[in-house]
Order: C-alpha cells, then structure tokens, then sequence
C-alpha cells in the first residue's frame, strides 16, 4: 500500500481566513470538464532539481520495468510538461492553470510545518477537480528518497539520510567541513550557506539520483510512493492520447 496520497478532506481552516479564501473552490475559474481536455498533462512541480530528480529516477526504472514511463520521452513526444511552481504561496497553483483545459498531477514536497499544511489542503482541493490529481511526499523532500550509497558514489560523502531531514543542508555542511577544517558552517555567512546548500541541492538531483537503482529505491520507498507518481503520469497520458 502506499503512503504517497492523493489528499482528500481535512480542515479548512489553515493559516487563517486569508489562506481559506485564496483555496475556496467557489471564489475561483470554473474548471473545464474532463471530456475537453487535451495533451500535454502539466506536471507541477517545486523546481528544478526536483524535475532532474523525476527525470532521473523514471528513466532508471523504465529501464527495467516497461509499465513505468521515462518522462524525458514522454516530454519530447509532447505528451508531458513540466510546470515549475517554484515553491512559496502554494495557494495560487490550486486553480492558475484550469483555463488552459490541461489534465493536471500536481507534486508536493511536504516540507515541515506550517508549509505542510497548506500543501496538504492545496492537494486536497486539487483533486476535487477533474481530470486532475496532486500528491505530498510522505518525506521531507524528494532528495529524501535518496539513499546513502548513491550520495556516496556521488559525492564520496557518507550521510543518513531521514525521511525528516533536509539532505541537501547535511551534505553542504559535509562538503564544507571536508574541505575547510579550520571553520565552522556557521562561522560563514547565511548567504554563503543558501549557496552552498543549492549547489548541493543540485548535483543531489543529479548525480545522486543518476546512481540510484531499483533496488536503492526500494529501499528508501518500500511503499512505493515514487511509483506511483509515475503510473498515475502513465495513466493520465494514457487516457488524453
């Protein structure tokens, strides 16, 4: 069974009446019927890495499992779009793209508190709307479903990597303590360290993920959240073509 779920339900009361009214169904677009949707499916996402992560860790699997798309085909083939959210006031995404009449996967990273809240209403009011569907990570982020032993081909750094902590921190600290052994992370400025941290981001979504495999996953998924990402995408392609 997995965790990684499509939300439904829940209070609505989060983060104050200001944040009720920017989610309410009434107050926004008319969502088109499903019957006049057409490709590509917008896949919304946080970003970047998180983009290079599903690229990665899809065509990983479809490698060895035919019935799980590689979306960077299914992108030139026009089939999907990738549609970067770019973190923040999660609310705007709920319904900004329903007039475009697009089938819709929406991918939350949960985050922690008070963010994951508000993406788990986002979620929740996403799927009440046809032809579309979001998820919450179950973890942290998706560098959280990374495991040590790819980081560690990656990189050379060896870290644990929890379902609560922010992975692309740990290892920028790693990296800096590697290499400068005479300071400490916070002897150096914020600024210095959202760099850092970024960069680590990165090459996570990028090289860590380009060393995981099946099994690696498995490990760091048992419940095959990341799966099922990608046959819901197989799906939903599947019923616009």
């Amino acid at each position: 069974m997995t965790n990684f779920k499509a939300e439904s339900g829940g209070d609505s009361r989060i983060a104050g009446d200001s944040a009720d009214r920017s989610l309410a169904p009434e107050d926004q677009v008319d969502d088109p019927s499903h019957s006049k949707r057409t490709p590509p499916l917008l896949v919304v996402i946080e970003g970047r890495n998180d983009i290079e992560f599903l690229r990665r860790i899809s065509a990983m699997l479809s490698a060895s499992d035919n019935r799980l798309p590689d979306l960077s085909i299914l992108e030139r083939r026009g089939k999907i779009v990738f549609v970067p959210f770019g973190g923040g006031d999660i609310q705007s995404w709920v319904f900004r793209l329903a007039p475009l009449c697009k089938s819709e996967v929406h991918v939350y990273d949960r985050e922690i508190a008070p963010v994951s809240e508000l993406r788990h209403r986002a979620a929740q009011i996403v799927n009440l709307r046809p032809g579309c569907r979001a998820f919450v990570t179950d973890k942290r982020s998706v560098e959280n479903y990374l495991h040590p032993q790819a980081i560690f081909e990656a990189s050379g750094i060896q870290i644990e990597v929890g379902d609560n902590d922010d992975v692309a921190d740990l290892v920028a600290q790693k990296r800096f303590l590697t290499h400068d052994r005479d300071r400490d992370w916070l002897s150096i400025t914020a600024r210095c360290r959202r760099r850092l941290r970024n960069r680590a981001k990165l090459w996570l979504n990028r090289d860590g993920a380009g060393r995981m495999t099946a099994e690696l996953l498995a490990a760091r998924d048992p419940d095959g959240e990341v799966r099922n990402w990608l046959t819901t995408i197989a799906e939903m392609v599947a019923d616009l073509s």
